[in-house]
């Protein structure tokens, strides 16, 4: 096992859930946390655990975002008209490594971190190469063509986990995807429940 697979592992058992709703999932034979500590005895937690563990989930989901990265995002999204943490969600759905997630072109949001990052995606004809670029709804997202016979790719088409979401046009015989419009928080299908309004409050403080 790789030390990113460690690592997605980890955060399942640390957060207690499986919040991707994978089948081999630790947390689907052992629900507490690692380490030798894991097993024993949680109190309960404070406000500021509560808000603080919302954030940790919601940051893993992504692909465990960098805090700073994670931070800007929060900034954007209380300088947004409507409720800050639906702007939060749409900002995170809109993030290019999301899309090529949930459009199944990988069956991973690492994967699709690594996808991009390696040059495989194009956006509206143009290469790009970053996993936090923010595709705007419109935006025609493709598996490059010398890509398109990729074995990650072919095996997550076919995985039975999980559907692409309404708010997505795509196409698996082209391997292309559009981003309808930015989806509320209702809408996103989250394997478990997220609470960005208690991600909200923990950067409020």
């Amino acid at each position: 096992m790789t030390k990113r697979a460690e690592a997605k592992y980890k955060i399942d058992r640390r957060m207690g859930q499986n919040i991707w709703g994978r089948p081999k999932s630790p947390v689907n034979r052992r629900e507490y946390s690692p380490g030798q500590h894991g097993q024993r005895r949680k109190g309960k937690l404070s406000d500021f655990g509560t808000q603080l563990k919302a954030k940790q989930k919601l940051k893993g989901y992504y692909g465990n975002i960098s805090e700073k990265q994670f931070r800007k995002y929060y900034a954007e999204a209380i300088r947004m008209k409507g409720d800050s943490g639906d702007n939060l969600i749409g900002l995170l759905e809109r993030r290019l490594d999301a899309v090529v997630y949930r459009a199944k072109f990988v069956p991973t949001v690492f994967a699709a971190r690594q996808f991009v990052n390696h040059g495989h995606i194009k956006v509206n004809g143009k290469r790009v190469n970053i996993a936090s670029f923010l595709v705007k709804p419109g935006d025609v997202i493709e598996v490059k063509e010398s890509s398109k016979q990729a074995v990650t790719v072919l095996e997550a088409i076919n995985l039975a986990e999980r559907d692409v979401p309404e708010f997505y046009e795509v196409d698996h015989s082209k391997l292309t995807a559009k981003l309808s419009r930015v989806p509320l928080r209702s809408e996103v299908p989250y394997p478990v429940q997220m609470e960005p309004n208690l991600v909200i409050e923990y950067y409020s403080r």
